[in-house]
């Protein structure tokens, strides 16, 4: 039995579709209490935040965000009795907003992007309230540090991880988890996924692009650049269609940016895929009346492991028509 809904944070790692000669896995975020990766900073950010006697129960916090970190903290809040304002774009889905309203957290929605969303924040900082700051916390990175990337390194067990790759909002999750990698795989290559068409990192200027979740418009302090090996850029449409497929051939119901990551992973898998090798897959449960043969532990440990984040829930895009019957 658990003591708090906080206590069940924690996600699995699946190996979903791979090229021939190498595996790509990832880490289901969907399976955190509040539906994504964001449970995770939200709960460490809190927790600090407390233990330094900045913040009590009772207080008023704030926080802009384009949703998912805005649904953690809701529920974080709502588990710590803590009144909470998120100030969001409003072009962020319905889903979004009613998830966040549902937990509690009282909503103002703002005209812009994320620039206008920290202004207003800071605004209310003014009148009282106290901001966590998700882009500069240290707390951030240092979550997925301690929890997702200690979790990959003990789900992937005597597997080499080649390649990690994340997309870019905070920079918490590249951040935390690729350093923890890196400790435990040093040669592994980190790879950031941006918006083609709002490529800061890239390009260097911000751009327009309706991604939710990736791509903020600007370098987030938390985002760690020298932990980088390359950065790679997707279109929104072709995330999408990627959601699209990894719903309907492989069951995972998953958003924007994770259709992003997806297919990055996949381009990465192929560069490094050594086609001369049959990479064994790991036994599934599904059948328990068909004996799975335990893989060769050579074998395994030969073929290339990238390993990726599926930030969220596909149910949190569905008003934007990213599976409509017609898409």
């Amino acid at each position: 039995m658990k003591g708090s809904i906080l206590d069940t944070i924690g996600s699995p790692l699946v190996q979903v579709d791979s090229p021939e000669g190498a595996t790509v896995a990832t880490k289901v975020e969907s399976f955190n209490p509040g539906g994504s990766a964001k449970d995770r900073p939200a709960l460490q950010m809190i927790r600090t935040a407390e233990r330094e006697g900045a913040i009590e129960p009772g207080d008023w916090l704030v926080e802009p965000t384009s949703g998912n970190t805005g649904i953690g903290l809701a529920l974080v809040c709502a588990a710590r009795d803590y009144d909470l304002t998120i100030v969001m774009p409003a072009d962020k889905s319905k889903e979004r907003q009613q998830i966040m309203a549902a937990y509690g957290a009282e909503l103002e929605l703002v005209d812009g992007d994320m620039e206008a969303a920290r202004e207003r924040a800071d605004e209310l900082v003014e009148d009282g309230a106290i901001q966590l700051g998700q882009f500069e916390n240290p707390a951030n990175p240092e979550a997925h540090y301690r929890t997702t990337g200690e979790e990959i390194v003990e789900q992937v067990g005597e597997r080499q991880i080649d390649a990690f790759v994340a997309g870019v909002g905070t920079g918490g999750t590249l951040s935390g988890t690729g350093r923890r990698l890196r400790e435990e795989f040093p040669e592994m290559e980190i790879i950031a996924v941006e918006p083609e068409r709002n490529a800061v990192l890239s390009t260097g200027e911000s751009g327009d692009d309706d991604f939710q979740g990736m791509g903020p418009g600007f370098v987030s302090d938390n985002l760690d650049r020298d932990l980088l090996d390359r950065v790679e850029t997707v279109r929104l449409e072709d995330a999408e269609d990627e959601c699209r497929r990894l719903a309907r051939e492989e069951g995972l119901l998953v958003g924007q940016s994770s259709g992003a990551t997806s297919l990055v992973a996949q381009r990465i898998a192929r560069e490094i895929a050594d086609p001369d090798l049959e990479c064994p897959e790991p036994p599934s449960e599904f059948d328990e009346s068909v004996a799975t043969p335990e893989p060769d532990g050579g074998e395994v440990a030969d073929c290339p492991l990238v390993v990726t984040v599926f930030w969220d829930s596909g149910e949190r895009y569905l008003s934007t028509g990213l599976f409509d019957l017609d898409s």
